[in-house]
C-alpha cells in the first residue's frame, strides 16, 4: 500500500495552492501568524517540508493579502527583526466558509465513490 505522500496525486496535477489557501485561512483563523509559525502548522494538515517552501507561503500569503482575505503588519519581535503577521479578514472568514461547504461536498462524493468501490470487490470476492 502506498504511503500518505504517494497519495496526495502529485502527479494528477492537481492545485495544491487552492488547498493551501483554505488551510492558511483556516490556521489563521485559530490565531494570527507570521510565515514561519505558519509553516510549522501546516504539517498538521498534511503538508510536508518538502511541498512547502518559504517562497510558495509568502507568494500564496501575498495573493491572499491582494484579494482582502487576510491583512498583515510589522510586529516588533523579542529582541530580534521585526516579523510580518498576518491576520484574517473578514472576507478570508466568508472565504473559508465557503471552503468548508466544499469540502463537505467533495467528502461526500469521496465517500460515496468508496462505498461503491468496496461493494464491487465484494461482489468480485463472491465470483
Amino acid at each position: 500500500m502506498p504511503d500518505k505522500k504517494d497519495c496526495c496525486c502529485n502527479s494528477k496535477n492537481h492545485k495544491m495552492e487552492k488547498f493551501l489557501e483554505a488551510s492558511l485561512l483556516l490556521l489563521l483563523k485559530r490565531q494570527c501568524a507570521h510565515g514561519y509559525g505558519l509553516i510549522e502548522q501546516l504539517e498538521l494538515l498534511g503538508f510536508s517540508s518538502e511541498d512547502m517552501n518559504v517562497s510558495t507561503l509568502y507568494r500564496t500569503l501575498r495573493k491572499m493579502e491582494e484579494k482582502g482575505q487576510v491583512k498583515s503588519y510589522w510586529k516588533a519581535g523579542g529582541g530580534g527583526p521585526k516579523k510580518r503577521v498576518y491576520d484574517i479578514t473578514d472576507q478570508g472568514l466568508k472565504d473559508l466558509e465557503e471552503w468548508r461547504k466544499i469540502f463537505e461536498y467533495r467528502k461526500e462524493r469521496i465517500e460515496t465513490f468508496l462505498e461503491m468501490y468496496e461493494k464491487q470487490c465484494e461482489y468480485e470476492e463472491v465470483l
